[in-house]
């Protein structure tokens, strides 16, 4: 499942990252890839123990805290600590797929994260540089996304993808990954549709007689597949 989740940061969180984000500090991006990705990846990245790369990183995951959208999509029960990227020049990253398990290195002892989803959230619009898409293979075909700044792409980890070449601008983006409650995508799938149905309904019908029912097979079953 692919979720496009729009207004993460507002006006005011994504004016201060780009201001901040404007002088960071870029390394080259191999240094957290593995043997097989480090091969195709080229681009610039903030270290994971760059001040800058932390301070955002806390302000992004309080901004996801309060997304609704984000919530039902993911099911977050541990979310990686963001990282930061920059494309220019016809940086690029081949085809890859993820890291299967992250370790939080901040955490001692270090904290093993499953990678069940993947997540970008943009900088950069997309009328500011050209490439940079980045592009998603999965079930259900091919996905080229590039979204405007402040909003995010949440897709599954064991997916396929990469990022075109930019070559005019800066791509300037924040990554990340998550473990679910939930680990199966399909299961995830069916419970995001369930939970946006319901909300639908709540709009339009307040107090529906079916909402009670409804919003019980959700719970029952996020209850039975549940991994916690």
């Amino acid at each position: 499942m692919l979720v496009h989740v729009a207004d993460v940061l507002d006006a005011n969180e994504l004016a201060h990252c780009r201001q901040r984000l404007a002088h960071a500090g870029w390394k080259d991006g191999k240094s957290t890839a593995g043997y097989q990705s480090a091969q195709v990846k080229h681009n610039g990245q903030l270290a994971e123990d760059d001040a800058l790369a932390i301070e955002l990183g806390e302000l992004i995951l309080a901004a996801l805290a309060r997304n609704t959208t984000f919530f039902a999509a993911a099911l977050p029960r541990t979310i990686y600590p963001p990282l930061f990227n920059r494309y220019s020049g016809g940086e690029h990253f081949g085809l890859h797929v993820d890291n299967a398990i992250r370790y939080d290195r901040r955490q001692q002892p270090a904290l093993p994260i499953r990678t069940d989803l993947s997540a970008t959230l943009f900088f950069a619009d997309p009328e500011e540089y050209e490439g940079g898409e980045l592009v998603i293979e999965d079930s259900y075909g091919t996905h080229s996304v590039k979204l405007p700044a402040g909003d995010l792409v949440l897709y599954p980890g064991s997916s396929l993808h990469k990022v075109t070449p930019v070559v005019r601008g800066a791509r300037i983006a924040s990554f990340f990954w998550l473990q679910s409650l939930v680990r199966s995508d399909e299961q995830r799938r069916q419970l995001f549709e369930l939970d946006v149905a319901i909300q639908a309904l709540t709009a339009r019908v307040p107090g529906a007689p079916e909402l009670v029912s409804l919003t019980g097979i959700y719970h029952n079953l996020l209850r039975a597949w549940a991994d916690v």
